[in-house]
């Protein structure tokens, strides 16, 4: 087991990681910009290292900085958390060329997983259901044509990057264009490229992803399904497991077609494929997610399962204790706490957290790093809690989610408290029969639901 590991993130992730490490006996050494210089990472951490000024490029992206803020400090380990360098092949190999274990998989997965095209080659080969659209990057006439035989509406894609970044959702020929020409300027300013595909865009449809684990013996255990389904610009908001929407044999044929992936791609550590659910039940592959992800806490309160320990024993070499499938037991649902204004299309409301609260209670976990006092920061990510809660069934969940989130206190900033409770107190979400358009739909019908 390592004795020293250095964390690469900030915020709510870095405070996760470093618990898990020191439950390890383990101990952790935290990075930070000047921005962060009073954050509740650092006083968790045995040893801290300034990277640099607040700028992301200039501190948590920068890879000669952090690797050397490892290697000063005797680190035998590094974990990215999520977002950031997580996944970045390039800062996975230079850890390894300076002899910095990587806590997550490979950089040769992560580059083939990271170029969309390439993923759904090797995926489709391994014979995972795609969503229908053209082979690879496409020009405006190729795109034209694909679109008029797969019909209206389409969704235009960057090829590099994500995050909503460089995608369209297009209704109509007359749309096209313009939408192409949007897409492509977008993404070229975000990732350094402009080149786009095109898919058949399911409506209505879920977003549903499973999470699995994988060990360097080829051991594969899948840990159930989230439900990603309630997003703002292609960014989840809430997340529960398991789906209302999916039947046991449903699960099970996702769960078999991503241990069959994982084996075949020979990924290992922690990782999360994505599928889009169309109404009829069908499932298509999306991504694959070479990191940690934010909701990765719903999935440890149903399968009882840590996660962020089981990165770090797999990266030290230890193998998987079960493989297949992880028992799972009650309902979670995860509630992001975000630092923006949903009435002004989500504007990033930094600041001055003046009082925070978290609730308390049985079946209720708050993931964060703030107190009273700390500072919002413009720099970064809007994501400053997570609220997330366990209970028997879904209805229960629901209940004690809506509890939880009367409960909590958050003064001195903007955020989307009000806008989750009456996503959770709605008609479609407390039904289970809600989409990735849901949240869209809603707007006008609830006050604070409209978003501009």
């Amino acid at each position: 087991m390592f004795s020293r590991v250095l964390v690469a993130n900030r915020g709510e992730i870095a405070v996760r990681v470093i618990r898990a490490l020191h439950e390890l006996g383990i101990e952790a050494v935290a990075v930070y910009s000047t921005a962060d210089r009073d954050a509740l990472h650092l006083e968790l951490a045995d040893r801290t290292v300034c990277i640099g000024p607040p700028p992301a490029g200039e501190s948590y992206l920068n890879i000669p900085n952090i690797v050397a803020a490892a290697e000063t400090t005797d680190c035998d380990a590094l974990h990215p958390g999520y977002g950031f360098l997580a996944e970045n092949p390039a800062f996975v190999r230079a850890c390894e060329e300076n002899d910095l274990v990587f806590i997550g998989p490979s950089p040769d997965v992560m580059e083939r997983m990271g170029d969309k095209l390439r993923a759904k080659a090797e995926l489709r080969a391994a014979g995972v259901p795609l969503v229908p659209g053209t082979d690879g990057t496409a020009d405006l006439s190729q795109i034209k044509a694909a679109a008029h035989d797969l019909g209206y509406p389409v969704l235009l894609k960057a090829a590099s990057g994500g995050g909503g970044k460089g995608m369209r959702t297009v209704a109509s020929e007359a749309d096209l264009e313009g939408a192409y020409r949007a897409a492509s300027a977008e993404a070229d300013a975000a990732f350094g490229e402009g080149a786009l595909y095109l898919e058949k865009l399911l409506v209505p449809t879920r977003h549903v992803e499973i999470q699995v684990l994988c060990d360097a013996e080829g051991g594969v255990l899948t840990l159930g399904e989230r439900e990603c389904s309630i997003q703002r610009r292609h960014q989840k908001l809430i997340e529960e497991s398991p789906s209302a929407a999916l039947d046991d044999a449903t699960r099970e044929e996702m769960e078999s077609t991503v241990e069959r992936a994982c084996t075949a791609i020979g990924y290992r550590n922690a990782g999360t494929f994505e599928f889009l659910l169309a109404p009829e039940g069908s499932f298509h592959f999306i991504e694959v997610n070479c990191r940690l992800q934010v909701e990765h806490p719903v999935t440890e309160l149903v399968t009882g399962i840590d996660i962020v320990r089981e990165q770090i024993r797999i990266a030290a070499g230890e193998s998987l204790a079960h493989s297949g499938r992880a028992p799972r037991k009650g309902h979670a649902v995860e509630i992001r706490i975000n630092a923006e204004d949903p009435s002004r299309g989500f504007v990033p409301a930094p600041g001055t957290m003046t009082r925070f609260r978290p609730p308390l209670g049985a079946g209720i976990r708050v993931d964060t790093a703030l107190r009273d006092g700390s500072e919002i920061p413009p720099y970064y990510d809007s994501l400053i809690a997570k609220v997330v809660v366990w209970d028997e069934t879904r209805q229960l969940a629901l209940a004690r989610a809506i509890r939880a989130l009367s409960e909590l206190e958050v003064e001195g900033v903007q955020t989307t408290r009000e806008l989750a409770l009456d996503v959770l107190g709605s008609l479609p979400f407390t039904s289970g029969d809600y989409s990735t358009s849901t949240l869209a739909d809603l707007e006008g019908r609830v006050p604070s639901l409209a978003l501009s």
